[in-house]
């Protein structure tokens, strides 16, 4: 059976359409960002988290939003130039979404009904709420905002060694 997260088709950061399958057999790491938030260091530790495991089987895909104070405000391009030259992000950067509210991005609907927040909210609370996704498309958990990259590796070299 083929996991749902592989049927979402989502734009990324050059409005190239791409399909989610290609993740297939992949753990994946799904993070809603923004370059002007007080955990865009966090960028830092994503790409460094992204070196380490990439030829694992493990992926990072970042989703910039701009729903929490303004906090991503730039257009496609300023973001992919902000991300290169100040983290030097590797990992697939896709174009900008909505997480919350009526224009929520089907796959955010997803992520949000597989993995609910604190007191069972759907709502995603900030910038950089991580989603861990297994290599079988099957939606783990749910991180806040908080929650350092550094602090989920264990998480993610359990999903990668089973």
């Amino acid at each position: 059976m083929t996991a749902e997260l592989y049927n979402f088709s989502v734009l990324d950061i050059d409005h190239k359409t791409r399909q989610l399958d290609e993740f297939k057999g992949k753990v994946l790491l799904i993070v809603n960002v923004a370059s002007k938030c007080g955990l865009t260091p966090q960028y830092e530790g994503l790409e460094s988290m992204y070196g380490k495991y990439r030829d694992k089987g493990f992926e990072i895909l970042g989703f910039p939003c701009n729903q929490f104070l303004s906090q991503e405000p730039g257009d496609e391009a300023e973001i992919k130039s902000f991300c290169s030259s100040r983290y030097d992000v590797s990992f697939p950067l896709f174009g900008k979404i909505d997480v919350n509210g009526n224009d929520t991005a089907p796959l955010y609907e997803y992520l949000k009904k597989q993995a609910p927040g604190a007191l069972s909210s759907k709502a995603v609370k900030w910038n950089f709420t991580k989603f861990l996704v297994g290599a079988d498309g099957e939606v783990i958990r749910r991180y806040a905002p908080t929650d350092k990259p550094e602090s989920i590796e264990k998480d993610i070299e359990a999903l990668l060694a089973s």
